[in-house]
């Protein structure tokens, strides 16, 4: 349900509101449904919230819910305490050991606010490192993923002042491995085409703006393709995506988080779907964020979601066809 004073349960109610029975996979929420309950009053979105537990039997027709907190009435839209920050902190945990038993096919997350997050006892900068750590993954990274354009990050969330010590060889190296196998059994491309951007403004102009594209990413670069990957680049930052988007490539692999998400989210503000790659599971959640200015007037859509959902179901197919094709059904 992600925060539980942001827009997650009103994307949420919207999104079943709207959907109905058409998934291909049942969701089940994992949240609060007295939060849900009430927001649905609230916004007058008719729809009926049930308690479920896991290995009980769904109820059709309704919003079956696993309630794993009892916030109260106490609750103001958009603004986040302790409380809610525990509250999506065990949210995720169980969601996460749920489909690691199987009794999930996949886990869809909607926002959370990253201060609450950490006000509520958690040390992780977002839902990517925490749901790594939770499921001992080394070889993680976060996919933004629309319909035009997908890319992959080597460096997360971290101070622009601490990107070029993060762009090591390895590193570039191995988003490349991550990224093209992800793609490839993922997202059923059967060679997927990479296109790796540089870091400095020209892609370093022969070392006059940084060497990191000499010294690093080429390399890098050099080696993907040794290792059996299509992959092409260092190329200058502010003509990769333009080479993506028409087409040449299936993702590009950038630097820094701000790089790949402006483009990103310029391209694909509504349907985007971050998805984490690496993990022993399936996760996608929204692109966008808790959106506390909005939260409880009813102005949020739910088109994220939609896509996340829509995502997470393809990649749950694409790998039980793997799993099947290797003769381990």
């Amino acid at each position: 349900m992600g925060c539980p004073v942001g827009i997650g349960p009103e994307i949420i109610l919207r999104f079943f509101a709207q959907t109905g029975q058409k998934s291909a996979l049942w969701p089940v929420v994992i949240g609060d449904a007295g939060v849900l309950r009430r927001c649905a009053e609230a916004l007058g979105i008719e729809i009926r919230v049930v308690a479920w537990h896991p290995g009980e039997s769904l109820q059709s027709q309704a919003l079956n819910v696993l309630s794993l907190s009892d916030l109260g009435d106490g609750l103001i839209w958009g603004n986040p305490t302790i409380e809610t920050g525990r509250a999506m902190g065990c949210y995720i945990e169980e969601g996460v050991r749920l489909v690691r038993q199987g009794q999930l096919a996949g886990l869809v997350t909607c926002p959370i606010s990253k201060g609450a997050l950490k006000a509520g006892g958690y040390r992780f900068p977002g839902h990517t490192e925490m749901l790594a750590e939770l499921c001992q993954a080394r070889d993680f990274a976060m996919m933004m993923a629309g319909p035009i354009l997908k890319i992959t990050l080597v460096s997360i969330h971290q101070p622009l002042a601490e990107v070029p010590a993060a762009i090591t060889q390895e590193a570039v190296l191995r988003m490349i491995t991550i990224t093209g196998q992800a793609l490839r059994d993922d997202f059923a491309v059967p060679q997927p085409r990479l296109a790796v951007a540089g870091m400095n403004p020209h892609g370093g102009e022969d070392g006059m703006f940084g060497d990191e594209e000499q010294r690093v990413i080429g390399p890098a670069v050099a080696a993907g393709r040794r290792a059996g990957w299509l992959v092409e680049g260092p190329f200058p930052p502010d003509t990769v995506f333009n080479k993506a988007v028409a087409g040449q490539f299936d993702a590009v692999v950038c630097m820094y988080h701000d790089q790949g998400l402006i483009p990103f989210k310029l391209l694909h503000f509504s349907d985007g779907v971050n998805v984490t790659l690496g993990l022993p599971m399936v996760r996608t959640s929204v692109d966008h964020g808790t959106a506390y200015d909005i939260a409880g007037k009813g102005l949020a859509e739910p088109t994220s979601l939609a896509a996340a959902v829509s995502m997470a179901e393809a990649i749950v197919a694409n790998r039980q066809k793997l799993i099947a094709a290797s003769g381990q059904l």
